[in-house]
């Protein structure tokens, strides 16, 4: 009696726990960065049926104004945190003249829609005071 011998294939299959751990390294590099790539102060936005702007290169200067009347600037040191009105027409006219040879940088308001008019527009004279040439307002796209 003679048996067959049984010929063992080789096992050929892909190992993926390395693949697990580099799928969990990078989702822990996502959930730190997702919040820095916020920017800037919460504002309850008013909505307007408006033609969205086409975005530049540089990354425009984004003026907020919260509910109380407080200025925050994208580009501060701290984002977050409020800036007075004499070391925000500092900050604009030292960011407008960073790149002069580069095509004009977007300045644009995002105002509270509780905040009053003449509020804004005073914000927006101190970003021309600033060398700001043009102004955008920043709405919600009305749904």
């Amino acid at each position: 009696m003679l048996r067959a011998k049984k010929r063992h294939r080789p096992l050929a299959e892909i190992n993926v726990v390395p693949y697990i751990d580099v799928m969990l390294v990078l989702l822990v590099i996502f959930m730190i960065t997702a919040p820095l790539l916020f920017q800037g102060v919460d504002v309850n936005l008013p909505t307007a049926s408006a033609k969205p702007i086409e975005s530049k290169q540089q990354e425009p200067l984004v003026l907020s104004i919260d509910a109380r009347g407080n200025y925050y600037l994208n580009v501060a040191e701290n984002p977050t945190a409020v800036i007075s009105a004499p070391d925000l027409l500092k900050r604009v006219a030292l960011e407008l003249k960073r790149a002069p040879g580069a095509p004009e940088r977007q300045v644009l308001v995002k105002g509270d829609k509780a905040i009053s008019y003449g509020k804004i527009i005073q914000a927006m004279v101190l970003l021309q005071h600033a060398g700001a040439p043009n102004v955008g307002l920043v709405t919600k796209l009305d749904e």
